[in-house]
């Protein structure tokens, strides 16, 4: 029990890891998304590096949740818990992937900002990073959730409320990229922003929960009752 309350707290503060970096690297990012000109532009560059350094601290944190939660959540069904694992890790390594673009932005700033072309190059970097951002923490990420929700839900290790919240925000995330995908509604807007809060609000739950109290015990199949003595038989004359 000892080793299940530490693995509990473990993934509780990865879990939060991940709201703590994601949140203010987005805004760190704010000069190279949306100022186009800024790869011709002169100043520092350290706000997007702090940006580029905290989104590798997220996609740590986000394998890490999967592989603390591994052993608990197998027990329920291993094949779910494996595909938990491997869509976390492709979340991550999306997310990685999308870095790339804004640190060669920055490298272009200072030896090649007055090349011709300069500028479409610098929106079509900032474009890529923008659809990593759809496919990693929206369509992954939706399709993760429901997968750690359902293992959660039928294990018991955590109330109830917190599972249902992750089996309504996994589909609701999910549908609201796929909807961003197809331009149905803009990245930023009041219909993304609403899909997101109750995946956020399962995430922040689930952290606390397990930071603060750990797991519960499994539930557990009822003891098979002990069949009862059959009546003893006279003895025959």
């Amino acid at each position: 029990m000892t080793s299940t309350r530490r693995t509990a707290a473990a993934a509780g503060v990865l879990f939060l890891i991940t709201h703590v970096t994601s949140v203010p690297a987005l805004i760190l990012y704010g000069p190279v998304l949306n100022d186009a000109s800024f790869i011709t532009g002169s100043g520092p560059d350290t706000q997007v590096l702090l940006g580029a350094f905290l989104e590798v601290v997220l996609a740590l944190a986000i394998v890490g949740t999967s592989v603390a939660l591994f052993p608990v959540v197998k027990r329920t069904n291993e094949a779910v818990a494996l595909g938990y694992v491997g869509l976390r890790t492709l979340e991550a390594g999306v997310i990685a992937v999308g870095i790339v673009p804004l640190l060669s932005v920055v490298t272009m700033r200072h030896g090649h900002a007055a090349q011709p072309g300069a500028v479409p190059l610098g929106e079509a970097m900032v474009a890529l990073h923008n659809w990593t951002f759809l496919v990693g923490p929206s369509l992954a990420c939706g399709t993760n959730t429901v997968l750690l929700a359902s293992l959660l839900h039928r294990s018991r290790l955590v109330p109830r409320f917190i599972p249902v919240l992750g089996l309504i925000g996994g589909p609701l995330v999910f549908a609201s990229g796929a909807a961003q995908m197809f331009g149905l509604i803009q990245q930023i807007s009041v219909w993304a922003a609403l899909a997101a809060i109750p995946v956020f609000a399962w995430e922040i739950c689930l952290a606390l929960f397990m930071l603060i109290k750990g797991f519960r015990a499994p539930t557990e199949a009822h003891p098979a009752s002990a069949p009862s003595p059959s009546t003893p038989q006279p003895a025959a004359l």
